[in-house]
């Protein structure tokens, strides 16, 4: 772990000011990691924006080295996805394990680490579809069943979360900070927790996983996110499901339809208060102009891969985007080793 003390020191001593300045995330006893994190991310807000790339469960390397070949930069953040088992597919502990152990390799080479996860139903035992579990629904008695300590289904659902935990550990073992974006898109009706109005809705699903995972499970190196869904006609205004600012750190919006709008980003600084805002999924990444217009996005996130670049809309530009001084990339995290002027990666050298 000599790599991982080094980055920590670095990106310590890349922050102004002293410890006892630092903006403190709203985990528990937060993490050294954590808190030079969240302090990183503050630090770049209307300066930059960062470059993250979700990478498929599975497919990590492969996925930052297609991306590298295209736009000529590794992504600054690299994002993954604890899903779900599927019939026929790998079993959910040894894949899950190998994001794991992918994503500690990555935080030591200087990577900032997201995290999400599409939970099935706490009413069902995988291997599910995505379709009938993820996108299924529950009938309001089951909701208030889950939502209500020492039932049944409670306890099922703290055993879901519980196999979690325990991945997430082994990130916080390794010293590893990570952006955690649970149960997102809230505000559309597409996914179980989706649109659950009230005080006994979302907001406590939300406010039980964190007291499951950073008061039982004491995980203090997670950075919490609010990841609703962009505006529009089908989805409810950001603040509808917001648990509160004392469990989010950032908030982040997923944009695939609406091209980074002004009201999307006006609004959802506004429910912000101050707390960094970013664009957790989106398909095509912003433009430059959206970046320059928009300037407190604190990162974007494509999806999978980056939508055929140099095949859809303007190659140029694209590369234009991902080489200018607005993007960060990982060759310009301030914590990030060199050699020959190439960030000192695993994965092979590329010409």
């Amino acid at each position: 772990m000599k790599l991982a003390r080094l980055i920590l020191a670095l990106m310590s001593s890349s922050l102004v000011g002293c410890a006892s300045d630092a903006i403190k995330p709203v985990t528990t006893n937060a993490s050294p990691e954590a808190v030079k994190l969240l302090n990183y991310l503050y630090s770049v807000r209307g300066k930059g924006t960062l470059f993250a790339q979700h990478c498929n469960p599975l497919a990590g390397s492969t996925r930052l080295v297609t991306d590298y070949r295209t736009v000529g930069h590794y992504p600054a953040m690299f994002g993954q996805d604890f899903g779900f088992d599927a019939p026929g597919s790998w079993d959910g502990i040894n894949f899950r394990q190998e994001m794991v152990d992918e994503a500690i390799r990555r935080a030591n080479e200087g990577f900032i680490i997201i995290f999400m996860w599409h939970a099935v139903r706490p009413i069902d035992d995988e291997p599910v579809t995505f379709k009938e579990s993820v996108q299924g629904k529950l009938t309001d008695a089951q909701w208030k069943e889950l939502v209500t300590p020492g039932t049944a289904l409670n306890e099922r659902w703290k055993s879901q979360v519980d196999v979690i935990a325990w991945f997430l550990k082994q990130l916080r073992n390794a010293n590893v900070p990570v952006l955690w974006r649970p149960y997102h898109e809230m505000n559309g009706d597409w996914f179980w927790w989706g649109k659950k109005g009230g005080d006994d809705g979302y907001k406590k699903l939300y406010r039980m996983l964190y007291d499951r995972l950073v008061t039982f499970h004491h995980l203090n190196n997670l950075l919490w996110v609010y990841g609703p869904n962009e505006l529009n006609d089908n989805v409810d205004a950001y603040e509808k499901y917001y648990p509160g600012g004392d469990v989010v750190d950032v908030l982040a919006t997923d944009v695939y339809r609406r091209g980074f709008s002004t009201n999307d980003y006006e609004s959802l600084q506004t429910l912000a208060a101050g707390k960094p805002v970013a664009i957790g999924e989106c398909g095509t990444p912003p433009s430059l102009q959206v970046l320059t217009n928009e300037p407190n996005w604190t990162y974007f996130m494509p999806w999978q891969e980056l939508y055929g670049f140099g095949q859809r809309g303007n190659p140029q530009a694209l590369r234009a985007l991902f080489d200018s001084d607005r993007v960060i990339s990982l060759e310009k995290l301030p914590w990030v080793k060199f050699d020959n002027g190439k960030p000192l990666l695993q994965y092979p050298v590329l010409k």
